[in-house]
C-alpha cells in the first residue's frame, strides 16, 4: 500500500497552466503503476492519464491528448500532471491513483484497477 497526497491545484484562466504534484509514501512506490482522474460536479470519475513504473509505457484520454502530459520521479516518490491549454471543461477534483504494478510496463485505465487514491485537489478554470 501507498499513501498518495495531490497538490498544485488552483483557479486559472482559460489557456493557463497548471502543474499537478502526487507525493507517494512507501518503499515500494517505484513497482507501481500510477494514473490521473478527474471528477466533476455531477459526473463520474474519469480516467485522465496514466504511466507505467518506468514511464515508458504512457496513455492519455482523447481530451486531454496534446495538452496535459505525465510524468514521474521515482527517485522523489512522486508523479506529475503538467497541464497545459486548460479549458472550462477540465474543471474538476483531480485525483492520483496508484496500482501495484510489479515492474511491468503496463498502464490502466479504470478506476476499478487501482486500489490506492488520494484525497484529490481542484482545479477551476474560468473563461
Amino acid at each position: 500500500q501507498v499513501q498518495l497526497v495531490e497538490s498544485g491545484g488552483g483557479l486559472v484562466q482559460a489557456g493557463g497552466s497548471l502543474r499537478l504534484s502526487c507525493a507517494a509514501s512507501g518503499r515500494t512506490f517505484t513497482s507501481y503503476a500510477m494514473g490521473w482522474f478527474r471528477q466533476a460536479p455531477g459526473k463520474e470519475r474519469e480516467f485522465v492519464a496514466a504511466i507505467s513504473w518506468s514511464g515508458a509505457s504512457i496513455y492519455y484520454a482523447d481530451s486531454v491528448k496534446g495538452r496535459f502530459t505525465i510524468s514521474r520521479d521515482n527517485a522523489k516518490n512522486t508523479v506529475f500532471l503538467q497541464m497545459n491549454s486548460l479549458k472550462p471543461e477540465d474543471t474538476a477534483v483531480y485525483y492520483c491513483a496508484a496500482r501495484q504494478g510489479y515492474y511491468s510496463d503496463t498502464f490502466y485505465l479504470k478506476v476499478r484497477d487501482y486500489d490506492n487514491w488520494g484525497q484529490g485537489t481542484q482545479v477551476t478554470v474560468s473563461s
